[in-house]
């Protein structure tokens, strides 16, 4: 079985919305994707939003997005938005530009 096609391996592609940009959000997501063990990517979005893809395994995808809902210390989220998609094998974890 490859590793995209694992049930439970998840992959949710999400938007940040509020006071995200500028508040260190993408570098303490950095260190919260170390520590659960999840992959893919994150940017600040050109409309104010931070976008982001988590990738792995069920409980840690979804801790990632609880974490979006409170963001880095001085970050002020205002809403989230996920959409679920097939895994695509995403291998380490980037800050985008």
């Amino acid at each position: 079985m490859t590793e995209e096609a694992r049930p439970d391996r998840l992959r949710a592609h999400v938007w940040v919305s509020g006071h995200v940009q500028g508040v260190c959000f993408r570098a303490c997501a950095e260190d919260e994707v170390a520590f659960r063990e999840v992959a893919g990517w994150i940017r600040n979005a050109a409309n104010g939003r931070v976008e982001a893809v988590f990738e792995g395994e069920r409980a840690s995808v979804e801790a990632m997005i609880r974490w979006c809902h409170r963001g880095s210390p001085a970050s002020r989220v205002t809403g989230v938005e996920v959409a679920w998609e097939t895994p695509r094998g995403e291998r380490g974890f980037r800050v985008r530009s």
